[in-house]
């Protein structure tokens, strides 16, 4: 928890246990953090160059710790400050690279990122600088960075980031695709399906858009696009393709209508929601790690429930039924 303040975890343990001691001398204090001494001094004189504690002017070889409230709230204050100084500096660039963005060349607005780390750091910065929402094209083949490498997806949209993403129907097919789109679903994000997405794409705040640039035998490479009308045009291709694809359900609390011993339980409406995506039997039973008969005998008790003879008229009755939703809103 202190790590914001510059303190790592031993010199946090070390705090915290010379705060619950009131004082104590290396040795104890070594043996409690189950260190070497050499590294409890380290930290202590890391924690004494803080202001957190102080050894003994009465006891010499004695550490005594600093009140949290006076010594924490102090750092806290100076790192609020420095942060202060700091987002004047951000905007104070921000105008000035405002100011000089109508005088761009067309080639500034448009950066070539090489190489599978540069590309990949890029891919998160995007993310990461985002303020309101983050619109993405997703194919059935990562090149820089997977779905479960992207860890700068769950930190915005605890920020409250809006996500949109449209994933082709062979990211299902993964190992982990199901987990991954599930994920996603739990942290409020759009999740919507379709057979073939045209490129992968990322767009942040509808200001700053990122596409791969393709060639066989050559290492990841992508074209960072500035605010421009190449960015309405990347923007736009986004909103056609999320119009046309069908939002992903994947859990009992998506458009749930009818409970019951009679009704479909959770595990029904993925079952459904993964058949409706394209799955075949044998696909949902992978991913859900179910058997193939159970899968099958799941579809031929909802299709009783409901008195249809095919698939097809269970797919409509789930729609009319609530159980699943299309979501026909374009927004």
């Amino acid at each position: 928890m202190l790590h914001a303040i510059g303190l790592d975890e031993v010199q946090e343990s070390a705090y915290r246990t010379l705060v619950g001691l009131g004082a104590a001398e290396v040795p104890e204090l070594a043996h409690r953090l189950t260190l070497p001494e050499e590294e409890a001094v380290r930290a202590l004189r890391r924690l004494e160059r803080q202001g957190l504690a102080a050894q003994s002017s009465a006891r010499p070889g004695r550490w005594v710790a600093a009140p949290p409230n006076v010594a924490l709230g102090a750092l806290l204050t100076q790192q609020r400050h420095e942060l202060e100084q700091a987002e004047l500096a951000a905007a104070r660039l921000a105008e000035e690279y405002r100011a000089e963005a109508a005088e761009l060349a067309v080639h500034d607005l448009v950066e070539v990122v090489t190489g599978a780390g540069a590309v990949a750091h890029r891919f998160l910065q995007l993310q990461l600088g985002a303020t309101k929402e983050v619109c993405a094209l997703v194919t059935g083949k990562p090149t820089a960075v997977t779905a479960r490498d992207n860890r700068a997806e769950p930190q915005a949209a605890a920020r409250g980031v809006r996500y949109r993403v449209v994933i082709e129907r062979e990211v299902l097919a993964h190992p982990t695709g199901i987990a991954e789109a599930a994920a996603a679903l739990g942290r409020d994000e759009e999740v919507r399906l379709a057979d073939r997405v045209p490129t992968k794409l990322v767009v942040a705040d509808g200001t700053v858009a990122m596409v791969p640039l393709t060639g066989r035998g050559t290492e990841p490479s992508a074209l960072v696009v500035h605010a421009s009308g190449l960015t309405d045009s990347l923007t736009g291709l986004f909103e056609s393709v999320w119009r046309q694809a069908l939002p992903l359900r994947l859990s009992a609390e998506d458009g749930v209508a009818e409970t019951g011993e009679n009704g479909p339980d959770g595990t029904d409406l993925q079952i459904l929601s993964l058949l409706l995506a394209g799955l075949t039997d044998a696909s949902v039973a992978k991913q859900l790690d179910l058997g193939l008969r159970t899968v099958q005998r799941r579809v031929k008790r909802l299709m009783e429930i409901v008195g249809v003879a095919t698939r097809l008229q269970l797919g409509w009755h789930a729609y009319e039924r609530g159980w699943v939703s299309r979501g026909v809103e374009n927004s």
